[in-house]
């Protein structure tokens, strides 16, 4: 069989497929969002009538292939990854991320796997390697069965709520003052977080925290931690309920690393563990009615964490977490391109003095290296922020950590001073890549992370964020206004 025809013959599918049935008739669905994540991260897909759920479910819907490039074109006037006289994708949806939109119950959403045209010559209903989610399905597979173990990730989304004219365009400014931890602040934006979360909750987001940061408008709330792929399909699911909560109070959500400067940057710090073992626990959020299937609702819980620490000192991860972080460490150049995978990226990574992870350098408690050890069990990768496609960097994360465990590496020694000061006192400490050009240098030299991106994929991204590159170089400023025009005579 091709892989889609066993994607959809797969055992238990069926029974999937008839509870979501069984859930568009108990919620009143009339209408399904079938979505999947392009290549920048953005939700790309069609809208099907409920009418419709079996037949798509089984025989999926066509649609070309550009769409996992956003169907942009590139400098040049070319479709960017695939042109005009390509094929179209088939997308065949997974019923078990079926859930109803909170803020139009007539709507259902369901994430869907994308595959090669079933005429294709070549490889006909094979998985479409530039669907960057299937990639990381199969990633999270081939991780587990080869170690035995599974990656847990927790993230911590920075944006800002940014105010607008009348006509829709920014005005410039954040909803609230820049004041760090701020409840007062805080409150300004109650009724936005507030709606955020009830939104959340319907959708199976465990919301767990939330504060005002240091710049104007911005919040960050989080979710508990879940498997790499279910914690991006949250991530992706947040980035819609922002929107639409600044659509119903006038806003803009802003997920744009750094719109302003002399403040903090929007990142998106990415904690993680592997385990084994564990079991997936429903928890319905306070949903008297799962407004969705249950896995929506799901998290994998318990089992043994591989990265607690085995020796008295609490400070050092177990060996596995050790061989993860020097894997990590290894490729961090090349993972920059994909953890701050935009222009605007980098004015966060030269801001150092809010805390910028620019030094491939790595500690416990240590905000001032691009990785750290933020508790006994986890660690946190700091050098991404709230532009990036988290299914693109999970599959990277699988990748090098495998790279680690495999070859048995050790880590440098931790450093537990301030990365400034040990510089200072003589430390050759290496810098990121600190612009994206140099960022995609750096992944195209590294075999490892590029196998995170497999044929189709790295073609897409090279060539989406290299035109993005170019585009910029090319580009006029107003800093270029601001600095040249009256320079001579």
């Amino acid at each position: 069989m091709t892989d889609l025809e066993k994607h959809v013959n797969q055992p238990g599918r069926a029974k999937l497929v008839k509870r979501v049935r069984e859930k568009i008739n108990e919620l009143g669905i009339t209408y399904i969002y079938y979505q999947f994540i392009s290549v920048t991260g953005r939700v790309v897909g069609k809208g099907i009538p409920a009418d419709h759920w079996e037949r798509t479910a089984e025989k999926g819907f066509q649609l070309v292939y550009g769409a996992t490039a956003n169907l942009f074109l590139d400098r040049h006037n070319n479709y960017i990854g695939y042109g005009p006289e390509a094929m179209e994708l088939v997308g065949i949806p997974d019923p078990e991320t079926f859930c109803q939109l909170p803020w139009d119950k007539r709507v259902g959403r369901v994430y869907v796997t994308c595959f090669r045209n079933r005429e294709e010559r070549n490889n006909p209903g094979g998985h479409l390697t530039s669907d960057c989610r299937g990639n990381l399905r199969i990633f999270m597979d081939e991780f587990q069965k080869k170690h035995g173990l599974e990656l847990r990730v927790g993230t911590e989304p920075e944006m800002m709520w940014l105010t607008k004219n009348e006509d829709g365009t920014p005005t410039g400014k954040g909803f609230s003052k820049p004041f760090c931890y701020h409840i007062d602040q805080f409150e300004s934006l109650r009724p936005v977080f507030m709606k955020v979360i009830e939104y959340a909750k319907a959708m199976g987001l465990d919301m767990i925290q939330g504060d005002h940061e240091d710049a104007p408008g911005q919040l960050e709330l989080n979710w508990t931690y879940d498997n790499v792929l279910r914690n991006a399909d949250r991530l992706s699911t947040y980035r819609q309920i922002c929107a639409q909560v600044a659509r119903e109070h006038g806003l803009i959500a802003c997920f744009m690393t750094k719109p302003f400067m002399g403040v903090s940057a929007s990142g998106c710090h990415t904690n993680m563990s592997l385990w084994k073992g564990g079991k997936t626990k429903l928890n319905k959020l306070g949903n008297k009615t799962l407004p969705g299937v249950e896995e929506v609702f799901s998290y994998v819980e318990g089992g043994t964490n591989t990265f607690m620490p085995d020796t008295k000192d609490m400070q050092l991860p177990g060996k596995i977490g050790l061989q993860s972080i020097a894997g990590i460490m290894k490729h961090l150049p090349a993972l920059t391109a994909l953890g701050s995978s935009t222009v605007n990226s980098y004015r966060r990574l030269w801001d150092q003095g809010f805390w910028a992870p620019v030094y491939a350098d790595w500690g416990y408690q240590n905000r001032t290296c691009g990785l750290r050890v933020s508790a006994p069990g986890r660690f946190e990768y700091r050098s991404v922020d709230s532009m990036h496609n988290p299914y693109l960097l999970g599959a990277a994360l699988l990748k090098a950590c495998d790279d680690g465990i495999s070859n048995k590496m050790k880590p440098a020694a931790p450093e537990s001073r301030n990365i400034y000061e040990a510089q200072k006192a003589g430390k050759d400490v290496k810098k990121l890549p600190l612009s994206l050009g140099e960022a995609l240098e750096r992944l195209s030299e590294d075999e490892v992370i590029k196998s995170a991106m497999p044929d189709e994929m790295y073609k897409v991204f090279h060539w989406y964020k290299n035109d993005e590159w170019e585009r910029f170089l090319g580009a006029t400023t107003q800093w270029d206004l601001d600095t040249y025009l009256d320079c001579l005579p």
